[in-house]
């Protein structure tokens, strides 16, 4: 179908208005919570767009990005990152994703986020 979104979000109160923002507008949504289930979702899921919290318990956020960015099966696919951190854009750009989202942020900035990069 290609509606799918990968969200790699450790806060779940987030991650539940996330889902149910974008299902509610048809979208498939994907939520790995491993540093591999990430990676393995990315390449087999044909993501129309990832959206990467830099700040996981546990994890990475900028480490994946960069993974995601350098991999030639997922460099493509367009990846926001979120946070709250006023170094989110500073990173976006160092790690190459196509753009960024400031926490907390409006419905109506996550879904024009999405139509910018749902091209199908």
């Amino acid at each position: 179908m290609g509606k799918t979104i990968l969200i790699i979000e450790d806060d779940e109160a987030i991650l539940e208005v996330l889902k149910n923002i974008l299902t509610g507008e048809g979208y498939t949504i994907i939520c790995p919570k491993t540093e591999a289930a990430i990676y393995s979702a990315a390449r087999d899921s044909s993501p129309i767009l990832i959206f990467l919290d830099i700040w996981l318990s546990g994890l990475d956020g900028g480490k994946i990005a960069q993974i995601l960015k350098k991999d030639e099966m997922t460099k493509d696919i367009p990846l926001i990152l979120m946070s709250a951190s006023n170094e989110t854009e500073t990173l976006s750009q160092s790690v190459k994703a196509e753009g960024f989202l400031l926490k907390p942020f409006t419905i109506e900035e996550l879904l024009s986020v999405v139509k910018k990069y749902n091209k199908q």
